[in-house]
């Protein structure tokens, strides 16, 4: 109980973002964690007022370059560790994206963050903020294979987010500051029941998944 409460605090949070290491520290960084949790509140709330109101539907036609044809049957804790597993991207690049997401939705209040754009959302912010903070990057056509596009389809998306942006993508210390204490009062007020919630889920779903390929694996095998 002690390590989970340890794992999952401010204190952990901020020492994640200002001082991880990859060659000292093979957990998957809490920030990530923090912003699924985040991201999975705001796209049920969307949804919540989505029922209730029909104008509350993302109506911006620019926008809707970040909708998929099919939703990814992958959670968005499993796709943020993903991108960090195969990118290496620094904790504070997850911070910054979240930056980035955060003017995104202010910039075009028409747009709603749903199950059908999530995802092409955060391969591109996080891309986006790895240029922006790390002093070396992948190409994007890697960053493309890892968020389960094609290379065309990421640069058409890195280009319209930076107009709908209006290439606003300097962040200062002071801001970068701010929303790092933003996310540790989310630790701290009451967030790390749904961090760990969402963590367990993702959990869960792993292990079906790996459950249902076995399956797969002996059916074909007796077959």
């Amino acid at each position: 109980m002690a390590s989970s409460a340890l794992m999952i605090s401010p204190r952990k949070l901020r020492s994640d973002v200002y001082s991880y290491s990859y060659q000292n520290d093979s957990n998957t960084p809490l920030v990530i964690s923090v912003l699924a949790s985040l991201i999975e509140r705001s796209m049920a709330r969307n949804e919540r007022i989505a029922k209730n109101c029909t104008w509350a539907l993302s109506k911006d036609i620019r926008t809707r370059v970040f909708d998929c044809h099919e939703i990814p049957d992958m959670t968005i804790q499993s796709y943020l560790e993903r991108i960090f597993r195969y990118t290496r991207a620094g904790p504070s690049v997850y911070l910054v994206a979240y930056v980035y997401i955060d003017r995104f939705c202010q910039a075009n209040p028409g747009f709603r963050i749903n199950a059908r754009n999530v995802h092409r959302l955060l391969i591109t912010t996080i891309m986006v903020a790895s240029k922006y903070v790390e002093d070396m990057n992948y190409r994007n056509s890697y960053f493309a294979r890892v968020g389960g596009l094609t290379t065309d389809e990421l640069n058409k998306l890195e280009l319209d987010f930076l107009f709908l942006m209006g290439f606003k993508l300097h962040v200062n210390v002071s801001v970068f500051e701010s929303y790092c204490c933003h996310l540790e009062r989310e630790v701290s007020i009451g967030g790390g029941y749904h961090i760990e919630r969402t963590l367990r889920c993702a959990g869960e779903i792993k292990s079906r998944q790996n459950e249902e390929r076995r399956f797969n694996q002996i059916a074909r095998i007796m077959l």
